[in-house]
């Protein structure tokens, strides 16, 4: 009987996760064509995947993850192969592949401040390399389901570090992307502490 509870209790929460988490897009469903203009949000940053509105995203920076980790990042929803942009302009830091993120881009900003991670990439755009300049906007990967991600539902695993001096492409304090990418009175300089909120 105690099993049968158990069962049913994890199910419900299975249920409730699947209603209010998850929102899936077919993996072949079109995808927005490469000429639409990036939406600008949050003073300075675009969001990061073609046709998406600021309103379409989800805040799931502070899901909880395996091992009691919290997520760190939000992630966009999109159909595989859908343009992925920078957000803002820097330099590539770092092209890496890893277990858990798959293809990854790591863009570091013009003042160093800041990392810019983008994760579960289906390919990087032909002639991507490391150490590039790319413009806010300019095409760098195309979304897709690489590493530890469900194939199911391709995603970008978008990211923001504030980086302090000497930090390398692997380090920095995370901070929440969704304020930045959806409310336009919300800038990076504004946010000043690990998982901070539109003040």
């Amino acid at each position: 009987m105690r099993r049968l509870l158990a069962i049913v209790a994890l199910l419900l929460v299975l249920a409730l996760f699947v209603r209010y988490c998850v929102r899936v897009i077919p993996a072949d469903a079109p995808h927005p064509p490469a000429q639409t203009a990036p939406v600008q949000a949050a003073r300075g940053l675009i969001v990061p995947v073609a046709g998406v509105k600021p309103g379409e995203l989800v805040d799931t920076f502070a899901q909880a993850r395996a091992a009691g980790t919290s997520h760190d990042a939000i992630d966009i929803m999109a159909p595989r192969g859908a343009e992925v942009r920078a957000a803002a302009p820097g330099r590539i830091e770092k092209l890496f592949h890893s277990e858990k993120g798959g293809n990854t881009i790591y863009v570091r900003s013009p003042d160093r401040r800041w990392i810019y991670y983008y994760a579960h990439l289906d390919a990087y755009r032909a002639g991507l390399h490391e150490g590039q300049t790319v413009a806010q906007g300019e095409a760098i990967a195309t979304v897709g389901s690489t590493g530890n991600a469900d194939p199911a539902a391709p995603h970008l695993h978008f990211a923001i570090n504030r980086m302090a001096p000497g930090e390398d492409w692997y380090e920095g304090t995370p901070i929440n992307p969704y304020p930045l990418l959806t409310d336009a009175s919300v800038g990076v300089d504004r946010v000043t502490a690990p998982r901070s909120q539109a003040p």
